[in-house]
């Protein structure tokens, strides 16, 4: 349970619907499994699903008016980005400063998680446990060991999750000029031979944030009226309040995310595993070249390089060392930017290609029927687990070892403590 009579009393924006509630009276609240109230996934009269959405400084706010569902609640630690999502939603949407008081409302199906990734984790286990359908941002969770506990809590609960990276399903790949279920058919086809080597560089986009780090020696500053640090820090290790902690550059702390490969790591790195059908699996070997790092502070990496058991590789390229390398290579062609092959007749071929098996890519959709969502739990956390294997590895600066079926680091018992990281109290798995 994530509930503690430790805790602080749970606020709700609207005083007049505030629960007026010790906090030994949130640890006894019976959070009902939609489940139990008529269908699989309860929906509203109206046959219309309904959400909240907890964490709306940044990418929550922009799906306030996401077409498929009907908000009732948004939830936010710094009452100033709750007064604008407030507004921007309308009448009939509520406000909460904790998200406990919006998984107890057995009225809301989804739960959209868009708060610091070191939350995540946290609140989908609540959210599955409290029989909620789960849409959460990228990196699914800060530390590998918290993915696991997250695919334990869907599964066991039943819950549909969608993890809200889309390039494996939709939309252009990066500088590819094609969907990454073009790429698909041809990795299948065998076209290229195996084992594969992947080179993401700048070339398809991916330094875009490749210098997003924070600050060391931050000098401390009093904490704005309107945000509860505190609850903001949640399980991240006390730290005295600077802006550049919080809200859109706290992506450069380790405590809370791991700096741009965090940012944008699971954006570049869960296609991948799809074209090369690693779902269920991860690499076994984690290479790194990067300064020095401070111990607060993500700083920036040169270049990452991670194996599969079968050989093939992926290359995370920061610096544009290879800007000239193609995208797939394996020993029987190459594949470059731009959807361009060293291979004859190669658009003629990719043309008489069966298409991969289909996804379901519709999450209202997957909601309603109880059906796995194209990029869910399982498969999410084998991706944002390559992003956490390349955190490590750059706190660490060092080459590691994985056992993708233990998920554990081979002979490396500080790489193994970064897995499961302790949670600040009274927060716990």
């Amino acid at each position: 349970m994530l509930y503690n009579e430790d805790m602080i009393a749970v606020k709700a924006i609207d005083r007049r619907k505030f629960l007026r509630s010790s906090i030994a009276a949130a640890a006894s609240i019976t959070i009902v499994p939609c489940s139990v109230l008529g269908r699989q996934g309860y929906t509203a009269p109206s046959d219309e699903l309904t959400k909240a959405i907890i964490g709306v400084g940044g990418m929550g706010k922009g799906h306030i008016h996401y077409e498929g569902s009907r908000l009732l609640a948004v939830c936010d630690v710094d009452e100033l980005h709750l007064q604008e999502a407030l507004e921007r939603a309308g009448p009939g949407v509520t406000g909460y400063r904790d998200f406990r008081e919006v998984l107890a409302r057995p009225d809301i199906d989804i739960v959209h998680i868009a708060t610091p990734p070191h939350w995540h984790g946290l609140i989908a286990i609540a959210a599955a446990e409290a029989g909620k359908d789960i849409w959460c941002e990228k990196p699914m969770t800060r530390t590998i060991g918290e993915g696991r506990r997250v695919v334990e809590a869907v599964q066991r609960n039943g819950r549909i999750f969608r993890l809200n990276t889309w390039f494996r399903f939709r939309s252009r790949f990066y500088g590819m000029e094609t969907t990454v279920k073009e790429i698909k058919k041809v990795v299948e086809s065998g076209m290229l031979g195996w084992p594969l080597k992947v080179t993401v560089s700048g070339v398809t986009g991916f330094d875009w944030k490749f210098y997003w780090s924070g600050k060391p020696n931050l000098v401390p500053e009093p904490v704005p009226e309107n945000l509860d640090y505190d609850m903001w820090l949640g399980p991240a290790p006390y730290k005295p309040y600077h802006p550049h902690r919080v809200h859109q550059s706290f992506r450069g702390y380790w405590d809370y995310d791991g700096g741009g490969l965090g940012d944008m790591g699971q954006h570049y790195l869960d296609p991948v595993q799809y074209l090369l059908g690693k779902d269920d699996t991860s690499p076994v070997e984690v290479d790194i070249d990067a300064p020095q790092q401070h111990p607060d502070a993500v700083g920036s990496w040169r270049r990452i390089v991670m194996r599969y058991s079968d050989g093939c590789e992926i290359v995370l390229d920061g610096e544009g060392r290879d800007s000239d390398a193609a995208y797939l290579e394996g020993p029987d062609g190459k594949l470059f930017k731009g959807f361009i092959s060293d291979i004859p007749n190669f658009e003629e071929e990719v043309g008489r290609l069966p298409d991969p098996e289909p996804l379901l890519t519709d999450f209202h959709e997957a909601v309603r029927t109880r059906r796995k969502f194209a990029l869910n739990e399982a498969n999410a956390h084998r991706s944002c687990s390559m992003v956490n294997l390349g955190v490590i590895a750059l706190r660490l600066r060092r080459k590691l070892r994985f056992d993708p079926l233990k998920q554990r680091f081979i002979g490396d018992e500080e790489a193994n403590r970064l897995i499961t990281q302790p949670m600040r109290a009274p927060w716990h798995l």
